[in-house]
């Protein structure tokens, strides 16, 4: 497996966050903020693993506030589920948050994605209170970890 750091404007990371818009959209139906939180546009810092010459994972991470990062985006290809590919790219996402100089990762995500939460929970993420827009979805879970 090779892991690159990149942008948004990267053909494999638009590919891969089309697939993980389809799987949310399925969990989550019409409680989906899709559009509301989603935008992939602007991200300056992406990270996508490559098996064979073929994208299977990605991630991002953005600014949150002058210490911390806000992880965005985390996708496995469903063929690729199982192989510890998130936690590769969760470990690059925290290491190039800490070589920006962050102390911190926070991230959100939808109560229907139990795989997600074991990877954060094995990780060292805890619960923290629910943030910005993210106040007003009942089935968002907000969670952070100290780098």
């Amino acid at each position: 497996m090779e892991i690159i750091r990149t942008n948004s404007q990267t053909p494999e990371f638009k590919r891969l966050v089309q697939l993980l818009n389809l799987d949310l959209a399925k969990r989550d139906g019409k409680t989906h903020p899709l559009s509301q939180f989603n935008d992939i546009s602007n991200l300056n810092y992406v990270v996508l693993v490559f098996k064979k010459d073929k994208a299977i994972g990605c991630g991002a991470i953005s600014p949150y506030n002058s210490s911390s990062m806000e992880i965005k985006r985390m996708y496995v290809s469903p063929e690729a589920r199982g192989q510890r590919v998130g936690e590769k790219i969760l470990t690059e996402l925290e290491n190039w948050s800490r070589e920006l100089g962050n102390s911190r990762c926070i991230l959100f995500m939808g109560s229907k994605q139990p795989e997600a939460g074991k990877l954060y929970q094995r990780n060292n993420y805890n619960s923290i209170e629910k943030y910005g827009k993210l106040k007003d979805i009942p089935d968002s879970i907000c969670l952070a970890k100290d780098l």
